[in-house]
C-alpha cells in the first residue's frame, strides 16, 4: 500500500475543508494541533458517497505493454491478475507444500493424538483408544491399525480432526494422508490472503506480495504439512476475516445508497437506514463456530472480530451523518450484529459434535443420562456435553506440566523458542548423509528469521498509522494480531508454545506488505524517491525468500551435514 492508496482509501487528500464543506472550515481543537506534531492526521472529508464506497482502481497496463501488448489487450491482461496474480502465488505455494509431503515418514510431535483422533471419527464417529504401540504398528509394512472402540478422552473439539480424516479417507493412514489436507488449507489460506489484502487495500500487488510473504514463512510451512490444529484454526479465522471485510464494503455500499443525490452526508438517513440481511457477517459467524470447534483459541477471535465488526458500523455511520453514531449503531446495527456472529457461532459449535451425540459411545456420552437436579429439565446429552466441556477447560488452564520447548508470549515475535517436531542424527552412510561427522535431520517449527523480525517494526508502522493516521485497515490487521497473540499473557503459567502463533501469520505479513508498500511512497513521489523505495523493499523482500531457502532443511526434515546444522542455530535457544 503506498501513502497515496492510504490516504485514498481512508477519504483524504479528496481537497475537502475540515467541516466537509469547501469554504467552511472548521478549526481543529488544540489537542489535535499538538497530534499533529507526531504525524496525525485530522480525519478525511469530501463526500460522504465517496468516502463510504471506495473503488478499487485501476490496474496499471504500462508493464503489459512493455511486453508488447496492445493497448486493449493490456487493459484486459491487467484485469485478469486481480485473480491471475493470486492463483498464481497459491500454485507457488501449492507446489513448495505439496512437495514430498509425506516425508518425514514418521508420526512426528502432536500427530500422534490428531492423525488417530480423525481416523478414529472417520469409522466410530468419536476418539477411540490406541494402544501404545499404535504408532509403529501404523507404518510398519503390512500394516496393522489397532483402533478399540472403547472411547478416549480428548480435550479438544473434533471439527480439525473431522477436517484431517477427509485426507485420510482419500489416502489412507499414512503420513501424506493426514498431512494432505493440512497442506491444502495451507496453500487456500495464501489465495485468500492474496485476495483479502486486494480488498483491505485496494492494491493487488500488496496483496500479493503479503501472499509471497506468507508462502514463505517458516512456521506456516511446517505447520501446512504437519497434522497439527492450529493451521485449520488460523485457515477459518482469515476467511471469516475476509466475510467481514466483504460485509463492510457492502454494509457501506447500502448506506451510501440511502444518502440523498448529492452524496453529502445526512443526519437522519445516517440514523435510519436500515442495511438489510448480511449474509457475509452470517457466513463469517458460521466459519468462527468452526474456528471455535476446532480449538477454543477460536473465541477470542469471535469476541474481538464482533467487537471490530460494530465498530466498523459506527464508522460508517458517522461519515453518512449520524450525530451520535455509537448510539446508531446501539440501534440498528448492535442486536443483528450479535445474533448473526454469536449464536450462529455456537450453534455450529454444537453441529461439529454430530459424531458424539448420534452414536452415543463418546467419552461422557452418558454422564447425565440418570442425574436429576434443577437442571433435569436440560436434555441428557446436552448436560453431559456440558460436563465434558467442563473438564476440557479445567485441563486447559492447569496444564502446567514442562516441557522442552514451551516458551514465553514475550518470546514468540522474535522466535525466541521454537519447536523441534522431529529430529535424527544419521551416520555416514544412513539415509543420504555423506559428511563423516554425521548428519542431521529435523523439522522445526521456526517462522522465517527474517520476515518475523522485519514484522516487528511493521507492527509499530501499524500502531502508527492507526493511532495518528486514522487508518482503520491498521486497526484492522492489528486487531488480527492481538486476538491470536495477547489472549496468551493471561496463560503464562500454562505449558504453551511458540506454533500457537500461526494463528496470527498472516496479519503479520499483511502488516509487512503494507510498510513495504509505504516504502515504495506515493505515486506522486520524485522518481528518484520510488525508485529507491522499490530498491529497499524488494532487497528486504529477497532477503526473506532467501533466509527461506536457508532455512527449508530445517523445515523438512531434510538430511544435512552436522555442521550445516549447527550453522542455522542462529540462537542458542533455538537447539
Amino acid at each position: 500500500m503506498t501513502s497515496e492508496s492510504a490516504d485514498t482509501a481512508t477519504g483524504a487528500g479528496q481537497g475537502a475543508t475540515a467541516s466537509g464543506r469547501p469554504g467552511d472550515p472548521e478549526a481543529p481543537s488544540a489537542w489535535e494541533l499538538r497530534l499533529r506534531r507526531f504525524g496525525h492526521r485530522p480525519r478525511p472529508h469530501g463526500s460522504a458517497r465517496d468516502r463510504l464506497v471506495v473503488p478499487f482502481q485501476e490496474p496499471g497496463t504500462r508493464i503489459w505493454e512493455l511486453l508488447g501488448l496492445k493497448p486493449d489487450v493490456a487493459r484486459r491482461a491487467a484485469r485478469w491478475t486481480g485473480w491471475g496474480g493470486p492463483l498464481l502465488v497459491a500454485v507457488f505455494a501449492g507446489v513448495l507444500r505439496f512437495y514430498r509431503l509425506g516425508s518425514p515418514r514418521a508420526v512426528i510431535f502432536d500427530e500422534t493424538y490428531y492423525a488417530k483422533d480423525a481416523w478414529a471419527l472417520l469409522h466410530l464417529g468419536y476418539e477411540g483408544t490406541w494402544p501404545a504401540n499404535a504408532n509403529t504398528l501404523i507404518l510398519q509394512h503390512p500394516q496393522q491399525i489397532p483402533l478399540s472402540s472403547a472411547p478416549s478422552y480428548v480435550v479438544h473439539p473434533p471439527d480439525g480432526k473431522w477436517v484431517i480424516s477427509l485426507g485420510e479417507w482419500m489416502f489412507g493412514l499414512n503420513p501424506f494422508g493426514w498431512r494432505f489436507m493440512l497442506a491444502l488449507l495451507g496453500t487456500l489460506a495464501v489465495l485468500m490472503l492474496c485476495r483479502i489484502g486486494r480488498r483491505l487495500t485496494r492494491s493487488t500487488a500488496i496483496g500479493c506480495l503479503a501472499g509471497v510473504l506468507m508462502s514463505v514463512d517458516g512456521l506456516e510451512f511446517v505447520m501446512s504439512r504437519t497434522s497439527l490444529l492450529d493451521l485449520i484454526v488460523m485457515f477459518w479465522v482469515l476467511a471469516a476475516f475476509g466475510a467481514l471485510l466483504v460485509d463492510r464494503d457492502k454494509a457501506r455500499e447500502r448506506l451510501a445508497a440511502a444518502l440523498p443525490d448529492s452524496g453529502r452526508a445526512d443526519p437522519q438517513a445516517a440514523w435510519s437506514a436500515r442495511l438489510g440481511l448480511r449474509p457475509w457477517r452470517l457466513a463469517a459467524g458460521v466459519l468462527l463456530g468452526v474456528a471455535c470447534a476446532t480449538k477454543w483459541n477460536g473465541m477470542f477471535y469471535l469476541a474481538a472480530f464482533a467487537v471490530m465488526s460494530v465498530l466498523w458500523d459506527v464508522g460508517a455511520r458517522r461519515v453518512a451523518g449520524a450525530g451520535s453514531a455509537f448510539a446508531a449503531m446501539l440501534r440498528r446495527d448492535a442486536l443483528p450484529a450479535f445474533l448473526s456472529l454469536v449464536p450462529v457461532a455456537f450453534a455450529t459449535y454444537l453441529v461439529s459434535w454430530s459424531g458424539w451425540f448420534l452414536t452415543g459411545n463418546g467419552y461422557y456420552r452418558h454422564w447425565a443420562d440418570h442425574l436429576g437436579g434443577p437442571w433435569a429439565w436440560i436434555p441428557a446429552p446436552l448436560r453431559s456435553l456440558w460436563h465434558y466441556q467442563h473438564q476440557v477447560y479445567l485441563f486447559n488452564i492447569n496444564l502446567s506440566q514442562p516441557h522442552t520447548y514451551q516458551s514465553n508470549p514475550w518470546s514468540w515475535l522474535v522466535l525466541g523458542r521454537p519447536v523441534s517436531y522431529f529430529y535424527e542424527s544419521p551416520k555416514p552412510g544412513q539415509d543420504g548423509c555423506t559428511a563423516a561427522g554425521g548428519c542431521a535431520r529435523e523439522v522445526l517449527a521456526l517462522g522465517t528469521p527474517l520476515l518475523w523480525w522485519s514484522a516487528c517494526f511493521a507492527l509499530l508502522y501499524l500502531i502508527y498509522r492507526w493511532a495518528m493516521r486514522r487508518d482503520w485497515r491498521a486497526g484492522a490487521v492489528l486487531c488480527g494480531v492481538a486476538a491470536g497473540y495477547l489472549p496468551w499473557f493471561n496463560y503464562q503459567q500454562r505449558t504453551i508454545f511458540l506454533f500457537y502463533a500461526v494463528v496470527f501469520v498472516p496479519y503479520l505479513c499483511l502488516a509487512l506488505a503494507m510498510m513495504l508498500g509505504a516504502a515504495l511512497g506515493p505515486r506522486g513521489a520524485p522518481e528518484r524517491r520510488r525508485m529507491w523505495g522499490a530498491v529497499g523493499a524488494g532487497t528486504l523482500v529477497l532477503l526473506i525468500v532467501w533466509n527461506f531457502i536457508y532455512f527449508y532443511p530445517l523445515y523438512t526434515g531434510m538430511t544435512i551435514p552436522l555442521d550445516a546444522w549447527r550453522n542455522r542455530m542462529w540462537l542458542d535457544t533455538w537447539i
